[in-house]
C-alpha cells in the first residue's frame, strides 16, 4: 500500500470502566455496537480547535448518553490505514479511560450505534470485533485494574445537604 501519499485524519475516543458495587474489584467495560455491527468502544473527529481529551469526553459522553464521567488520563494512540472512496487515510486515534458511577447507557441511534453493554474484561476481549482496540483494552484494564487495588480515583460522595458531617 502507497503509505506516503495517506490523508492524516485524528479521532478521539474513550474506554468507560465501572467498579462493581461489592466488595470483589471487579471492573465492567462499556462496549458500544456500530451500525455495521461491530462492536468497539466510542470514538470521533475532533472539531475545530478541540483537543483531543476535550473530543474523548464528547465522543463518548454523546455516543453512550453517560454524563458526569471522570477521566482518569489517556491510555494510549493507535493508528491504521484504510481506503475511504478511493482516498488512503492514515487514521490517528487517542484514547481515553473514564470512569462512569451511575447511570445506564442510552446509544446514539442517529449515530448509529445500536446498543451498547457492560462486560467482564474476558467479554469484552472476545466480542471486541477490531484487533488494534484489544491492545488498547489490555491497557485500560490494567490502569482500572490499579485504581480499583489502590482505591484511587473514585469519585468523591457529593455532601448531603440535609445531613452534613
Amino acid at each position: 500500500m502507497g503509505k506516503g501519499k495517506a490523508q492524516r485524519e485524528v479521532s478521539a475516543g474513550g474506554i468507560i470502566f465501572r467498579r462493581s458495587a461489592s466488595s470483589d474489584r471487579t471492573v465492567r467495560f462499556l462496549l458500544i455496537r456500530d451500525s455495521y455491527r461491530n462492536w468497539g468502544f466510542p470514538k470521533g473527529h475532533l472539531e475545530e480547535d478541540e483537543s483531543p481529551a476535550d473530543a474523548a469526553r464528547r465522543e463518548t459522553e454523546e455516543e453512550t448518553g453517560l454524563q458526569e464521567l471522570l477521566v482518569h488520563g489517556p491510555i494510549k494512540v493507535i493508528d491504521w490505514y484504510f481506503r475511504f472512496h478511493g482516498r488512503l487515510i492514515h487514521k490517528f486515534c487517542h484514547f481515553f479511560l473514564f470512569e462512569s458511577v451511575s447511570g445506564e447507557p442510552a446509544p446514539q441511534r442517529d449515530e448509529g450505534i445500536t446498543e451498547a453493554r457492560w462486560c467482564t474484561m474476558e467479554e469484552a476481549l472476545k466480542d471486541l470485533s477490531y484487533d488494534n482496540a484489544r491492545g488498547v483494552l489490555r491497557r485500560a484494564g490494567e490502569m482500572a485494574r490499579t485504581l480499583v487495588a489502590s482505591g484511587a480515583g473514585r469519585p468523591r460522595p457529593r455532601p448531603d445537604p440535609i445531613h452534613p458531617e
